[in-house]
């Protein structure tokens, strides 16, 4: 029987590393960092609504400070 090292990495995570060797690439990214920013906006403005609904004011103030960042970080990418 073999004993193999554990690590805190699984499958998925490991993949991820073997293609980075020298950090992060913009050749890497399959979208614009701005169409992301725009997405992330959107669907934490649609949760924020959706707990507004629920009626759970507190998880909706999170979300939407969530969807202010990236409401932030889509304008700032705009602008340079």
């Amino acid at each position: 029987m073999q004993r193999h090292r554990k690590t805190n990495m699984n499958v998925h995570q490991k993949r991820q590393f073997a293609g980075r060797s020298q950090g992060p690439s913009n050749a890497l990214r399959l979208e614009p960092q701005g169409s992301h920013n725009a997405r992330s906006y959107d669907r934490y403005v649609a949760l924020a609504q959706a707990e507004l609904q629920a009626g759970d004011r507190v998880a909706a103030e999170n979300y939407y400070q969530h969807a202010e960042h990236y409401f932030r970080m889509s304008s700032n990418r705009e602008a340079t």
